[in-house]
């Protein structure tokens, strides 16, 4: 799968040329206040086959959940968040903003996550796992993207 994307202003393209290892739908009181909505939708993907097209970026470090931090990176125009590196993956993965995605469509979650603290009138697909908080990758991804997820958590180094 090759998918295109880019941020509000139009500045910022870039191309994933691979399928994205997994995607959660977060609705963590944290995801709510970065993203200024009612979830984050991150697709994520080794940062090998994630390509930046044109545009100036710039990174922002925020808490995670977990008490660490994440890098979410912006257009440095707009500002709109384009992607993020987490800690478990460092710089080797990239969460993709699905909102970001010129086909949106393209993509579904394979999790919606942290729902204990999702607004009482956001609805959950009837087919995508939910999960009160997370889950264990295992019990959800096929044998072929869990291989990937863990080659890509083996090289991952810390943010710094």
């Amino acid at each position: 799968m090759v998918m295109e994307g880019g941020c509000a202003c139009g500045e910022v393209r870039y191309r994933v040329d691979a399928d994205p290892i997994f995607v959660n739908n977060c609705h963590c009181s944290l995801c709510q206040r970065q993203s200024g909505a009612a979830s984050a939708v991150n697709a994520f993907v080794e940062v090998d086959h994630l390509h930046l097209l044109s545009g100036d970026l710039s990174e922002h470090v925020v808490p995670t959940g977990s008490g660490k931090t994440q890098v979410i990176v912006r257009c440095a125009n707009c500002g709109t968040a384009v992607w993020s590196f987490y800690p478990r993956l460092g710089r080797a993965g990239a969460a993709i903003r699905v909102g970001t995605l010129d086909d949106r469509s393209a993509i579904r979650p394979d999790a919606a996550i942290f729902v204990a603290d999702r607004s009482d009138w956001t609805a959950l697909p009837a087919d995508v796992p939910v999960f009160e908080a997370s889950y264990k990758p295992a019990d959800v991804l096929p044998p072929d993207r869990l291989a990937r997820l863990m080659a890509l958590a083996a090289r991952a180094e810390p943010l710094a």
